[in-house]
C-alpha cells in the first residue's frame, strides 16, 4: 500500500514539474522569439500555437484515448464556443504582444490580477456578489501591480496596455466559460473544449495574420533558410503551447482546487526568477515589493474565496 501511495505521490510530483515546465518554457520562449531573437510576429506565432493544439487535441483524443470525446451538441453550443474562441484569440494575441516589449517578470506581475478582473466581470456580467472580505482581498492585488509599475524599469505604455488587456481577457474567458457551458447537456471538458476552440481559433487568426503581418510566411522562410533553427524554435514552442493546456489538465484531475491555486501562485514567482536569471533583465526593489503584495494579495483571496463558500 506504501508503495502505491509512493508511486502515486511521484507521478503527481512529476505532473506539477510538467506543468511547470511547459508553462515557464513557453513563455520564456515566446519572450525570446518576440523580443530578444527579433520575431515580430505575435498573431502568427498564436496561430502556430492554436494550429499545433488543434492537431494534437486531436491525436490525444480521437487516436489516444486520453478522455472520451465529446460532440457538439447544438449551432447554439457551436456559436458560444465560436465567442470563447474569439476571447480565448484576443488574451492569447495580447499577451505575445506585451512580450515584445515587457520584461517576463512584470508581465507576469500584471498577469496575477486576473482574480480582480474575474470578481469585476462576475459581477457585471450574473450580478454576482462576492464577501466583502473576498474584495478586501483584491486591494492589495491591484496595489501591488501599481506599485511594481511606478517601479519598474523597463516599463512601456503599449505593453502594460496589452498584458492589462490580456489579463483582462483570460479573466472574461474564464467568467464566460462558466456561463455559456454550464448547462448539463453543454458541459465540456477542457480538453474537449480546446479541440474544438483551437480549431475556430485558426480561422480567426487566419485573415488577422494576412492583413496585420503581410507576407510573414516568406519572411519566415527567408529566416529559415539563414538560420534554420526558427523552425525547431516555432515547432518545439507551438507543441509546448499545447502541453501548457494538458498539463493543466492532469494536474486540475491529479490534485484539489486549493492545491492547483496554490501551485499557480508559486509558477508565477518561480517564472519570474527564471526570466530573470537568464534574460538578466533589470529590476528595482520597488517593482519587487510590489510583485510580493500582489502574490500576497492573490494568496488572501483564495483563502477569502474558500471562507466564503
Amino acid at each position: 500500500m506504501s508503495a502505491s501511495k509512493s508511486s502515486s505521490r511521484l507521478f503527481t510530483i512529476g505532473l506539477v514539474a510538467s506543468w511547470y515546465s511547459s508553462n515557464i518554457g513557453v513563455l520564456l520562449l515566446n519572450k525570446y522569439l518576440l523580443s530578444n531573437y527579433g520575431f515580430k510576429y505575435p498573431i502568427f506565432l498564436t496561430m502556430c500555437h492554436m494550429t499545433a493544439c488543434s492537431l494534437l487535441s486531436y491525436i490525444a483524443i480521437a487516436w489516444l484515448k486520453m478522455v472520451p470525446m465529446q460532440t457538439i451538441r447544438s449551432r447554439t453550443q457551436f456559436v458560444k464556443i465560436t465567442a470563447l474562441s474569439f476571447v480565448f484569440c484576443g488574451s492569447v494575441v495580447s499577451g505575445n504582444i506585451s512580450l515584445r516589449y515587457l520584461p517576463v517578470s512584470f508581465n507576469q506581475a500584471i498577469g496575477a490580477t486576473t482574480p480582480f478582473f474575474t470578481a469585476v466581470f462576475a459581477y457585471m456580467i450574473t450580478l454576482k456578489r462576492e464577501a466583502w472580505l473576498v474584495y478586501g482581498a483584491l486591494i492589495p492585488v491591484v496595489t501591488g501591480v501599481i506599485i511594481a509599475s511606478g517601479g519598474e524599469p523597463s516599463f512601456h505604455l503599449f505593453g502594460f496596455v496589452m498584458c492589462v488587456g490580456a489579463t483582462a481577457a483570460r479573466a472574461l474567458k474564464s467568467v464566460l466559460q462558466g456561463i455559456l457551458l454550464s448547462s448539463e447537456g453543454e458541459k465540456l471538458n477542457s480538453m474537449n473544449l480546446l479541440l474544438y476552440m483551437a480549431p475556430i481559433a485558426v480561422v480567426l487568426l487566419l485573415p488577422a495574420t494576412l492583413y496585420m503581418e503581410q507576407n510573414v510566411v516568406g519572411i519566415t522562410l527567408a529566416l529559415a533558410k539563414d538560420d534554420i533553427k526558427i523552425v525547431w524554435y516555432l515547432l518545439f514552442n507551438s507543441a509546448l503551447a499545447y502541453f501548457v493546456n494538458l498539463t493543466n489538465f492532469l494536474v486540475t484531475k491529479h490534485t484539489s482546487a486549493l492545491t492547483l491555486q496554490v501551485l499557480g501562485n508559486a509558477k508565477g514567482a518561480v517564472a519570474v526568477v527564471v526570466s530573470i536569471l537568464i534574460f538578466k533583465n533589470p529590476v528595482s526593489v520597488t517593482g519587487m515589493l510590489g510583485y510580493t503584495l500582489t502574490v500576497i494579495g492573490v494568496i488572501l483571496y483564495s483563502q477569502a474565496k474558500k471562507r466564503s463558500k
